[in-house]
C-alpha cells in the first residue's frame, strides 16, 4: 500500500521522554482523524513499547530510542520503536503474558500483551547485544467514507 506520510525521530532513552514520544505518535495519527478510542489504543501501545526499551533494553543505561511512523493510503498506521540495547534472548518466551526479566517492576510481564491488545498486528525482532525493534500496525477507521 502506498505511503502518504512518514516521520522518523530519535530520543534519549529517558523515562520522561515516554510521554513525549506517545504524544508525537498521537499527533502524527491525528491527520487521519482517528476516534478517541483509536488514539487511546495507540498511546497505550506506544507507551508499553517505549517503556520496554528503557527498562529492559537499556536497563536504565544510556541509549536512544528510534521511532519510525508510516501512514498508508488505506489509513493504516505503522509504528516502529527500536533500540540498540541488550536485546531479547527468546522473543517467543518474552511475549508470553506475565513473563518478565524485571519482576520487581509494577505491571511486570504485560508489555507485549498490552501492545497486542491495542494494535492489529505486532512484530518483534531482536538480537542479543544488538537491540530490539517492535513494529505495530493500527488500522484507523475512516469516518468519512
Amino acid at each position: 500500500m502506498k505511503t502518504i506520510n512518514s516521520l522518523k525521530m530519535t530520543f534519549p532513552a529517558l523515562s520522561r521522554n515516554e510521554a513525549v514520544i506517545r504524544s508525537c505518535v498521537a499527533a502524527f495519527a491525528a491527520q487521519v482523524d482517528p476516534t478517541i478510542e483509536e488514539i487511546s489504543d495507540i498511546r497505550s501501545a506506544v507507551s508499553e513499547a517505549v517503556t520496554n526499551s528503557i527498562v529492559h533494553g537499556y536497563k536504565d543505561g544510556a541509549g536512544e530510542i528510534a521511532v519510525t511512523l508510516k501512514l498508508t493510503e488505506d489509513n493504516c498506521l505503522y509504528i516502529k520503536i527500536s533500540d540498540k540495547g541488550c536485546g531479547i534472548e527468546d522473543v517467543e518466551k518474552a511475549m508470553e503474558p506475565l513473563f518478565t526479566t524485571a519482576p520487581e517492576g509494577e505491571r511486570a510481564g504485560l508489555g507485549f500483551a498490552v501492545m497486542e491488545a491495542f494494535t492489529d498486528d505486532l512484530k518483534v525482532r531482536s538480537a542479543v547485544g544488538k537491540g530490539t525493534s517492535v513494529t505495530m500496525k493500527k488500522k484507523i477507521s475512516s469516518r468519512y467514507e
